[in-house]
């Protein structure tokens, strides 16, 4: 599911996903190996110069940052959010994102549409959340998101890619 296009919203919503001054991780850690402490760590390790919020109820402080419980708890509405909790949890994290004014949403968590009707229904779900809203969304099961003019390594690829002319987007081909 990749609802980048929306019938109001023109390119700057995409400003968001490639340009965010704030970026929160939903599911972040600092457990090596784990999806969620490599993105988090690929955001404050790099030349990010936004604002990160790691988001993880059971953590109050991760890789130096203060963490948050919910992100109804970070101080701002952030312009990307990254998610990386259980399948099963992601149409509730997404409500809670566009309640809170998040304006894109990357979700790299896996188990959805590729599981069967299950993780069909999870996406409907999603798409459920943000129905009648601004807020656009990348994923599910992707890489994450990466922009190396701005320093952004929203993934979990060990390295960012070198800043250039070329653009890469790919998207699964429907089964």
């Amino acid at each position: 599911m990749v609802s980048l296009d929306h019938r109001n919203a023109g390119t700057s919503s995409l400003r968001f996903f490639f340009s965010p001054a704030s970026v929160a991780v939903i599911g972040a850690t600092e457990r090596e190996g784990s999806v969620g402490g490599t993105v988090i760590r690929n955001l404050t390790r790099g030349d990010y110069r936004g604002r990160v919020y790691p988001v993880n109820p059971h953590r109050s402080e991760i890789c130096g940052l203060r963490c948050y419980p919910a992100i109804a708890a970070v101080p701002e509405a952030v312009d990307l959010v990254v998610v990386v909790t259980p399948a099963g949890t992601v149409p509730g994290v997404v409500g809670e994102c566009v309640r809170t004014g998040a304006r894109s949403i990357v979700v790299i968590s896996a188990g959805f549409k590729e599981k069967g009707a299950e993780g069909l229904a999870l996406e409907k779900e999603i798409q459920e959340q943000l129905r009648g809203s601004d807020t656009r969304l990348i994923g599910p099961n992707c890489l994450g998101l990466m922009n190396p003019l701005v320093g952004l390594n929203a993934t979990f690829a060990q390295d960012i890619a070198r800043p250039g002319n070329v653009a890469f987007l790919a998207r699964a081909a429907r089964s």
